[in-house]
């Protein structure tokens, strides 16, 4: 890989997910540990694979856009990876609608990409740049 491509990931913070609610029933082997474990791990395979990895996150909307507003303002991403806690959930799909519209107004360069699950993430980037 030439020069080093920036990545944002950006995800609901894992501790403020309920894991048991009916929105998540796909996920019930699932909790915060696991997804923290599993985003750590994604980060650490793309930093091995010679990315400048950044994590983004978020809370459920309170203040998710600004969040990530901020964090695109102060650097240029080569890829924005939007995750499936985001993405995949019905009760999130506002959350992503309009996390969708703060990066195309902010980062209109950036590849976008999205991942099923943390153990994807580094597929979903590699798909992109």
């Amino acid at each position: 890989m030439t020069g080093k491509k920036s990545v944002l990931v950006i995800g609901l913070q894992p501790t403020l997910i309920d894991f048991s609610s009916p929105d998540y029933a796909a996920y019930l082997d699932m909790d915060a540990a696991k997804v923290s474990a599993g985003l750590k791990a994604a980060e650490d395979s793309l930093t091995q694979l010679g990315y400048d990895v950044q994590m983004c996150l978020t809370d459920f909307g309170e203040t998710a856009e600004a969040v990530v507003q901020d964090r695109l303002k102060r650097k240029q991403f080569d890829c924005i990876l939007i995750g499936a806690g985001i993405r995949a959930i019905a009760g999130n799909f506002i959350l992503f609608e309009k996390l969708i519209n703060v990066v195309h107004a902010n980062a209109p360069q950036a590849k976008l990409c999205f991942n099923t699950k943390p153990t994807d993430t580094a597929d979903a980037v590699l798909r992109w740049i």
